[in-house]
């Protein structure tokens, strides 16, 4: 059992995430998923969670494998083209996983992720909660752009852009 990530789920300051993402910040995040889906055929979802339970930490779920969840019991994978990613945050452990569904992971490397998680790491680090999620989105949402265009047609919104916050 690891005690560090007992204590920061425990005693971390998850408890901020109302000041953190406060109703305006999270509706500013909703106009950066749907501006986004306007120039892809892409969903996005963006989840932020306050912490992990006690139990799911000293049965050594990670960020990873509750990103991971969270993916199948929203339904991110269930989309039209096979193009669904969840953002995930999780604030007590300071982490960010970005899992994509099989028509995306196709097209997208690793890497390609791993550098938006950067993005969005340093400006977390820097206390502008708003702009790290924003960055998030937007870079997501060009790296589907490119691997996914639009076509100009509307089209239906399959996943709610509002973030959920756990």
């Amino acid at each position: 059992m690891n005690l560090g990530r007992m204590a920061s789920n425990l005693f971390g300051a998850w408890f901020q995430i109302g000041r953190h993402f406060p109703r305006e910040t999270l509706d500013a995040i909703t106009k950066t998923v749907a501006e986004g889906e306007g120039r892809h055929r892409g969903e996005l979802r963006v989840v932020i969670e306050s912490r992990l339970s006690l139990a799911d930490v000293a049965a050594g779920v990670t960020a990873r494998d509750r990103a991971t969840a969270l993916f199948s019991h929203l339904r991110v994978w269930d989309t039209e083209e096979n193009c669904g990613v969840l953002l995930y945050v999780l604030l007590a452990e300071h982490r960010i996983e970005i899992v994509a569904d099989r028509g995306i992971a196709k097209a997208v490397t690793p890497a390609e992720w791993a550098a938006i998680t950067a993005h969005m790491r340093d400006a977390f680090a820097q206390g502008r909660y708003r702009e790290a999620v924003q960055t998030g989105v937007a870079e997501a949402g060009d790296l589907l752009a490119r691997h996914f265009p639009g076509d100009g047609e509307p089209r239906k919104n399959q996943l709610p852009d509002h973030p959920l916050v756990l």
